[in-house]
């Protein structure tokens, strides 16, 4: 080494020292204690108290102010227009927005009234904890009892409705046991339609209490029988025949019939209509008519129990259509009753067109009968009761202490609520106190709970808040320095790409800390030649940074004497071992690029291996991890530069159109996972392989991601640093012609 050049990386080293000499000192034990006091507690000024914002300010200092004013001059405006006439079109328009604006404002004054209300009543914590145990406590269980008694609501008018459903059904069978009866009777002796039909109804009226019972029987088209009928036939006028939609098979059911006393109105009926056969000859119908009106209705109740409202059926429309179908004419109740009302619904047929319709029954019932009807069958007694009405009992007595529990929860819920929010209040005075700088302040303690051991947690608080403003004041100061460290290690890296014409070079650096000792670096050493260089201080944080800065210095000057890497690091391990302590060393790789020769020169000291992928159209298409021998830098044992020199080898490889070299630190390979596996260098070897086609951009990107996929949530442990190159001897060639 020449003095010139002695001078110079002198000069280097003294710059890079005067950078970080620069910063301000780290170690707390150089600041006297005195001062150290008055840097760590910093005065405490009180804010002021905001004072209370009055109707003015709201309306002529907020937005919506200056909105609800504005909107108001307009509609003024506009209505002195219409005053005068019509107003423009322009004008209605504004009118409109104004009115627009005009709701804006109510709202936003609304909503701030509501948050205003809301913070003044919910200031103490004693009403938040009423509030909370109402709504924890108290609706839960008004939820609870509403939602069951809307079950028993819901269950009771279901029941009610299958009793009622279940009798009309059993008149429905009747009618058909006795038309069907009838039909059989007149098969086998045709002669006595007449006196079946009186005598079938007669036996109906009597037995089965339908004093309404009315029966006919139609003879067929052609047939020499007479048509007969039995029973008054008050409420519909007597058919003259079956209709077609009947069919052979006959009909039983709900039928919509003509009123025999108005001419618009119907009538509700059951009827069966059963076919009275002798062999395959029908001889004619056999119809049952049992009219829906207050008598059946009054013999329902007394087998169901539940009374309903006799239906009214609307007059039908011109041809034959029901206009509404069959709608009841119940009275409606007074008042809202939760059980005692339900409704049933029938399918009914028009008689003439066999149109089918609805109709509705509006019913009344009573709870107790359905609960009768319901547990008739548990009659065994127990003592003086029946099973059923010990289980009611049972169930009268739960709801009682139900609601003595809830009442005493209640009363409980208050008091705790009371105890909770006076020991809150003393804390709230407390920190008050301690927010103004009375730190001697001390809570009374009256309590052996846990209220009370967290009084006595906050006196010892106030006790030892001195040290933690201390101790954060200091951790903000060393924060900072460590900011400065990282802003001035980031600008020891190259800044911007590598205009290298042949070469495309993409790299990153991400310090695990926030200053790492990973380093790289490019060196221009002629027209076509580069020096790049990648390495790992041992350890993390600012010494790492400083042996970083120190081994920068050196390779600036290093660079330009020594053209040989391995020449290099047996210079750079002769320096740098005489300044490192015991503890640290270096790992580095070193290569020089000749574009010109298309030759890689290259000498590894204990770094992680290189990764050499050779561009398309070579004999070894795969990618090669290329390991020299080599030891680490900057051992301070004895013989350690003997054996350094010893193991260090040079080596060098071909330079082909599309090559690509990956140079990169261990955080990259021992990236670990939530189970502790490593990346690894296989791992990284065979993505370059399968994506070694892209741009160095886009690979360096590719590799990130897989990273991070493969790391998950882990933390990142170590720096991580990758150099990429990808070579373009085409560019080389074009540049140099």
């Amino acid at each position: 080494m020449t003095r010139g050049q002695r001078l110079k990386f002198g000069s280097t080293i003294v710059c890079y020292h005067s950078i970080f000499n620069s910063m301000p000192p780290t170690r707390l034990a150089e600041t006297p204690a005195p001062a150290r006091r008055r840097q760590a507690l910093p005065s405490l000024p009180l804010p002021p108290p905001e004072p209370p914002r009055s109707a003015r300010d709201v309306l002529l200092r907020s937005w919506a102010g200056r909105l609800f004013i504005v909107a108001v001059i307009t509609k003024f405006l506009a209505a002195l227009f219409r005053v005068g006439g019509e107003p423009p079109a322009f004008i209605q328009v504004l009118s409109s927005i104004a009115t627009l604006a005009m709701a804006t404002s109510l709202v936003y004054f609304i909503a701030r009234l509501f948050i205003m209300i809301k913070r003044r009543l919910l200031w103490r914590v004693r009403r938040k904890l009423i509030l909370s145990y109402i709504f924890i406590g108290v609706v839960p269980a008004l939820l609870i009892l509403f939602f069951f008694l809307l079950g028993a609501a819901v269950f009771s008018m279901n029941v009610s409705a299958y009793l009622f459903k279940d009798g009309y059904d059993d008149v429905i069978r009747d009618a058909s046991v006795l038309s069907d009866a009838a039909a059989v009777e007149i098969a086998r002796m045709p002669a006595s339609a007449a006196e079946t039909i009186a005598r079938v109804q007669r036996n109906g009226a009597r037995t089965r209490n339908y004093a309404s019972l009315s029966m006919l029987f139609v003879p067929a088209p052609g047939s020499k029988l007479a048509r007969v009928s039995a029973g008054e036939w008050k409420h519909a006028p007597v058919p003259d025949d079956v209709p077609a939609w009947v069919g052979a098979g006959g009909f039983e059911g709900t039928v919509v019939v003509p009123d025999s006393e108005t001419a618009t109105g119907t009538s509700l009926v059951i009827r069966s209509v059963k076919p009275a056969l002798a062999g395959s000859t029908r001889l004619g119908y056999v119809v049952a008519d049992v009219p829906v009106d207050g008598s059946l209705i009054d013999q329902l109740y007394e087998t169901t129990g539940i009374r309903s409202a006799v239906p009214e059926v609307h007059a039908s429309a011109p041809g034959g259509a029901l206009t509404e179908g069959a709608r009841a004419a119940a009275p409606q109740p007074d008042e809202f009753v939760l059980f005692g009302r339900s409704v049933a619904f029938f399918d009914a047929h028009e008689w003439l067109t066999g149109k089918n319709t609805r109709t509705t029954f509006p019913m009344k019932y009573r709870l107790s009968e359905i609960y009768g009807r319901l547990v008739t069958a548990q009659s065994a007694q127990v003592g003086s009761m029946s099973v059923a009405q010990a289980i009611l009992s049972a169930l009268i007595l739960v709801a009682v202490l139900f609601l003595i529990i809830q009442m005493a929860a209640l009363t409980m819920g208050l008091a705790l609520a009371r105890s909770i929010t006076s020991s809150i209040h003393e804390l709230f005075m407390g920190t008050e106190r301690v927010r103004q700088g009375d730190f001697a302040h001390r809570i009374e303690i009256t309590t052996k709970d846990q209220l009370g051991e967290l009084a006595d947690s906050f006196n010892q608080m106030t006790g030892s808040i001195e040290n933690l403003l201390l101790t954060a004041a200091e951790k903000k100061r060393l924060e900072e320095e460590l900011r400065i460290a990282r802003e001035i290690q980031m600008s020891l890296l190259p800044r911007g790409p590598l205009e290298m014409p042949g070469l495309g070079v993409t790299a990153l650096c991400v310090p695990a800390r926030e200053v790492g000792g990973d380093y790289y670096d490019f060196f221009i050493l002629g027209p076509e030649r580069v020096g790049i260089i990648i390495a790992d201080v041992s350890g993390k944080g600012t010494s790492a940074a400083l042996y970083m800065a120190e081994l920068k210095g050196l390779l600036l000057s290093l660079s330009q004497i020594h053209h040989s890497p391995r020449k290099l690091l047996l210079e750079v391990n002769r320096i740098i071992s005489e300044n490192l302590d015991s503890r640290s060393f270096i790992t580095m790789t070193y290569a020089v690029l000749d574009l010109g020769k298309g030759v890689m020169t290259y000498a590894r000291a204990g770094h992680t291996p290189l990764i050499y992928l050779p561009g398309p159209g070579a004999a070894v298409p795969d990618a090669q991890i290329l390991i020299p021998s080599g030891m680490v830098l900057g051992l301070r044992i004895d013989g350690a530069a003997e054996k350094f020199a010893e193991l260090l080898e040079e080596e060098q490889i071909p330079l082909n159109n599309g090559d690509v070299i990956v140079l990169y630190t261990d955080g990259i390979t021992e990236a670990m996972n939530s189970a502790s596996d490593l990346f690894g260098d296989h791992r990284l070897s065979r993505i370059i392989e399968e994506h070694g086609h892209l741009e160095s951009g886009e690979l360096r990107e590719r590799i990130l991601r897989e990273i991070e996929a493969f790391v998950g949530s882990a933390d990142q442990h170590d720096d991580m640093t990758m150099i990429l190159m990808k070579i373009d001897r085409a560019e080389v060639a074009r540049v140099a012609v």
